[in-house]
């Protein structure tokens, strides 16, 4: 019986600690954090999207901090509203070669080749998902059958790179032309546009 008791207490207090050993490291990486990537963290990063525009804004977001990392890509968020039009979709789509060699002078976006022109094919794209589905809202969001997927999860470790559901969505967006779509960043592309709820709970 005394053995047992003692299993049990050392399980508590080893659980325990793991919980302590999250939460700092959870806060660590909060603190750590720019004044600008919390704000997004906080305030918009899981917040459900609805908007075609503003769903079209975080997609070519995505692709352009892919390889790097959004605190980069939100210090030149505005300068990305610049280049693109405020991410209108209609005047996106008509964007040709010479604005693709406009924007590679432009020394305040990410000047890469292809997402730059991954965001035009995109804005194509999208034209035609809302032809056929009526916004680039309801064809993402039947995927999820409307509503969040909240995964809950309790440490940084819990948070996947991708899942079965980014590899399935991923697979028909190229379908349906988008370029620039692998997997990790639709899953990405998901939790920021609010698909899936990745907010991390730290119970007590």
């Amino acid at each position: 019986m005394a053995d047992t008791s003692d299993r049990t207490a050392q399980a508590k207090t080893e659980a325990a600690l793991r919980h302590y050993q999250e939460r700092k490291r959870y806060t660590d990486w909060v603190a750590k954090m720019s004044p600008e990537l919390r704000a997004y963290h906080d305030h918009e990063w899981g917040v459900p999207v609805h908007d075609d525009q503003k769903l079209f804004e975080l997609l070519s977001l995505e692709i352009f901090q892919a390889g790097l990392n959004w605190e980069l890509v939100l210090h030149k968020r505005a300068a990305f509203n610049n280049a693109f039009h405020h991410f209108d979709i209609q005047q996106v789509a008509a964007m040709h070669e010479q604005d693709v060699e406009a924007l590679l002078k432009r020394a305040d976006i990410i000047r890469n080749r292809m997402k730059i022109e991954a965001t035009i094919t995109n804005a194509r794209a999208i034209l035609k998902i809302q032809a056929n589905y009526g916004s680039l809202n309801d064809y993402l969001w039947a995927f999820v059958d409307g509503k969040p997927l909240v995964n809950r999860p309790k440490s940084l470790t819990e948070i996947p790179t991708k899942s079965a559901l980014s590899v399935k969505i991923a697979k028909d967006m190229k379908k349906h032309g988008f370029a620039f779509v692998g997997p990790v960043i639709v899953y990405n592309y998901l939790q920021g546009a609010g698909l899936i709820d990745d907010h991390i709970v730290l119970e007590d």
